[in-house]
């Protein structure tokens, strides 16, 4: 006989079906959270994650500027670049016409009429040039050898002079040269033949001698009232290292460390002031450093909110860029006293701020929930910029000074010991901030190795 169902067991079906059609749910809506979250991917047009990084490469990095009303193109008053004449030429070459074409009569007897000059911008045949040093000794009347001394420096039967020194600190560490190229270089260029270990003595020596300026960089930066910080990964012998930079407009300070941590902080800038503001990203560790005020970088907020806006379909992300968007906009417009004193247009902002803090959000998009938890909790770091004029909005700045690192990597490779990557950082270090003090970057390098310590 067929079984008959009872009321109570529809009901019981029924619970047991809406318990499952209730999980199934959850588990749809993760599902699909998920594959939201593959459609939209982080990178570095929506995110802090690096060019390198981004899967196939097939999205160029898109700039978060503001699309302006000016064509493209040189800009009206923008003044043009042109080969220019000197005035004390290294030779002069005079050409006179030694017969008429007419009809062939000799000229050098007839006076001459200078009509026009031409230079031609060249150089001379590289070539290196070996200095002999000799010494002598003699022996005095009171029966004392007196025996002359190699000047400072000729330490060896056989070495390479400053010149070729702070060149090859120049090509392998502003250009970038790896070490088959620059051998290959100073081949061709000069006949010189310098080993693989020969470049290393010569890294080491010039990175020796710029210790001092070293330490006078890192000094300079410390003693600034704004600095800006960031760090970014290397390999080393296989194994990950990693890149500090502390910069400011006038000194850019690198250094090689082993931890991303506190301990290089530590190390570093132990001594740095607690009036300084700190620019950065919202890595941990720079919150360990002890000044009493940051700034957060806001370009990297903004390219967070890009990806929170494609990946939600919300208009919150867009909402809080635009606010920062219109501080940046305004920090253009003030002027020194406006820093100061009460203004209306940055108590709309910070409330405009407040407010977005204050939203409720949907409860499924976690991310966007994390990202505003965040917020919350570096409030006050957020707009530092609009009350100090030499603070900026972002980090910008700091980020070019260590993208030199990764330049370096992908040309070169990794370093190979990690006493390469500390000389790598001594002279970039010394580079950098040479760069923007307007000067030349081999003048510079040539004065390093021309330097004696004590």
């Amino acid at each position: 006989m067929p079984h008959h169902i009872t009321i109570e067991e529809l009901i019981n079906l029924v619970q047991a079906q809406a318990k499952t059609i209730v999980r199934l749910e959850a588990k749809i809506d993760k599902l699909e959270h998920e594959l939201e979250k593959y459609k939209t991917r982080k990178d570095s047009n929506n995110s802090s994650i690096p060019p390198s990084k981004d899967e196939n490469r097939v999205q160029h990095t898109s700039s978060l500027r503001q699309k302006s009303d000016r064509k493209v193109g040189g800009q009206p008053g923008h003044e043009g670049k042109t080969l220019e004449m000197t005035q004390t030429p290294d030779e002069v070459i005079e050409h006179r016409a030694c017969f008429c074409p007419e009809c062939g009569k000799d000229l050098n007897d007839q006076p001459f009429e200078f009509f026009g000059k031409r230079q031609v911008i060249d150089i001379p045949p590289i070539r290196q040039i070996v200095t002999e040093h000799k010494v002598y000794r003699c022996k005095c009347t009171c029966g004392k050898v007196v025996e002359s001394e190699f000047p400072d420096g000729i330490d060896s039967p056989v070495s390479y002079g400053r010149n070729i020194e702070s060149l090859v600190g120049y090509l392998n560490v502003r250009q970038y040269l790896p070490f088959k190229r620059l051998q290959e270089l100073l081949h061709d260029l000069m006949g010189a033949n310098i080993s693989e270990g020969g470049l290393h003595c010569l890294l080491n020596r010039l990175a020796a001698k710029g210790a001092d300026a070293y330490e006078l960089i890192r000094k300079s930066v410390l003693n600034s009232s704004v600095i800006g910080t960031d760090e970014t990964g290397m390999k080393i012998n296989g194994k990950k290292h990693w890149f500090w930079t502390w910069q400011n407009n006038r000194a850019t300070y690198i250094a090689a460390s082993t931890n991303r941590g506190t301990a290089t902080i530590n190390k570093h800038v132990a001594d740095i002031s607690k009036e300084v503001t700190l620019v950065h990203d919202f890595w941990k560790a720079h919150f360990q450093t002890p000044v009493d005020r940051h700034q957060m970088c806001s370009s990297h907020l903004e390219r967070e909110t890009i990806y929170l806006e494609k990946l939600y379909k919300t208009t919150w992300p867009k909402s809080f860029r635009s606010m920062l968007i219109a501080a940046e906009k305004l920090k253009k417009e003030f002027i020194p006293a406006d820093y100061n004193s009460p203004n209306q247009a940055r108590d709309n902002l910070e409330k405009e701020l407040n407010d977005l803090l204050e939203e409720p959000l949907n409860p499924k998009h976690t991310e966007l929930i994390t990202f505003q938890k965040r917020i919350i909790k570096y409030r006050d770091h957020i707009l530092t910029f609009l009350y100090h004029p030499d603070v900026p909005p972002d980090n910008n700045g700091s980020e070019r000074a260590i993208r030199n690192v990764k330049v370096k990597q992908k040309i070169s490779g990794q370093f190979k010991i990690f006493e390469a990557a500390e000389n790598f950082a001594i002279l970039r270090s010394i580079i950098d901030t040479a760069i923007k003090n307007g000067q030349n970057v081999l003048l510079a390098l040539n004065t390093i190795a021309d330097y004696k310590r004590n």
